[in-house]
């Protein structure tokens, strides 16, 4: 396919507000409507197994968007695998917000696959993420702001500090974003409200997180601290480590031999296979909010979306109090 000409055809579609999904045997690009912002028209690629298998969703990485649509006759995953391109990106309307509404981008592409690809999928409620760098940020955010949603999440080299990212950005590409869509690290609840560090304690879904020792790009800083918060929340079970030793450079996985590439992907799918049931929250306790929360039971999202709160509920009792902000800066629903 010439990619010029359809980079040209997708610009004009999208200056015009008409979309075409494209399909082939095994791939295609599709387009839904947000639920939050109905107004905005996004985009996944979806590639379909050649028999029924879970679902697993992923995010691209920071300055990226999903791959150019190619036609397929050959399977390309075992999976009914849903690439979703974030809000403001190369096919989708909005802008980008650095784990804000763009994650729940995230659970729309699934909602839609499960209506319109549900011949591909062997349970509707077992649901995978994986992601890297940018999309391994989302990875830790999206742990802790839909702590029941998925079966199993993998982070690879991936962001767990926004505002730590910002002050070692060693690599000097990343701040000018961050300024636009976050704002100043001086902000810090703004910091907290994106970083998965930060809602570790909702942890209920297993991950796995995999990092290069010496990746400059992504230090791997962020997962051991994501690694020893989670231990020191008792939430160490259920998080799986591996550092690749000698591997990273400006790229996540410069020096890495195929050897240890091949054993990230073993381990990884290990992990995941592993973890094939979904995944329930306590019946009590306490949970962040930052910016949102959402379960198969309850929802509370914050009118600003750069505060964090502190959710205590019961849900034998039927009680939730919200601290952290004050009455009618936030909306409670009880209820799937």
């Amino acid at each position: 396919m010439d990619t010029e000409k359809y980079e040209d055809t997708v610009r004009k579609e999208k200056q015009d507000g008409v979309r075409q999904n494209r399909i082939s045997r095994y791939c295609d690009l599709v387009y839904y409507t947000s639920g939050i912002n109905p107004e905005l028209t996004l985009a996944m690629r979806v590639l379909k197994p050649e028999k029924p298998g879970y679902i697993k969703v992923g995010t691209h990485g920071w300055h990226m968007s999903i791959p150019d649509f190619q036609q397929s006759e050959t399977p390309l995953s075992d999976y009914l695998e849903i690439d979703v391109d974030m809000r403001g990106r190369a096919y989708s309307d909005g802008k980008p917000d650095c784990n804000g509404w763009e994650l729940y981008d995230v659970i729309d592409a699934v909602n839609y696959a499960k209506k319109h690809y549900a011949q591909y999928i062997i349970d509707p409620e077992i649901i995978f993420f994986e992601a890297g760098s940018g999309g391994g940020g989302n990875a830790y955010a999206i742990a802790g702001k839909f702590p029941d949603f998925f079966s199993h999440i993998v982070a690879q080299c991936g962001i767990s500090d926004y505002a730590l990212w910002y002050r070692d950005d060693a690599v000097g590409e990343f701040r000018d974003e961050l300024d636009i869509w976050i704002g100043s690290p001086e902000h810090q609840e703004a910091y907290a409200s994106r970083s998965g560090l930060a809602s570790v304690q909702n942890l209920c879904a297993p991950m796995a997180i995999v990092h290069g020792e010496t990746d400059e790009r992504v230090p791997c800083i962020h997962a051991r601290l994501f690694v020893a918060k989670a231990k020191q929340l008792g939430k160490g079970d259920l998080v799986t480590y591996m550092e690749m030793p000698g591997v990273g450079t400006q790229e996540h996985f410069g020096n890495a031999t195929p050897e240890q590439m091949a054993a990230m992907a073993d381990f990884c799918e290990t992990q995941r296979r592993s973890h094939i049931a979904p995944v329930e929250i306590p019946r009590r306790g306490m949970m962040k909010i930052c910016g949102y929360l959402f379960t198969k039971h309850f929802s509370v999202v914050l009118k600003d979306l750069d505060r964090v709160a502190e959710l205590t509920y019961d849900l034998d009792a039927d009680a939730f109090t919200v601290t952290g902000v004050q009455e009618g800066e936030y909306t409670l629903k009880v209820g799937g």
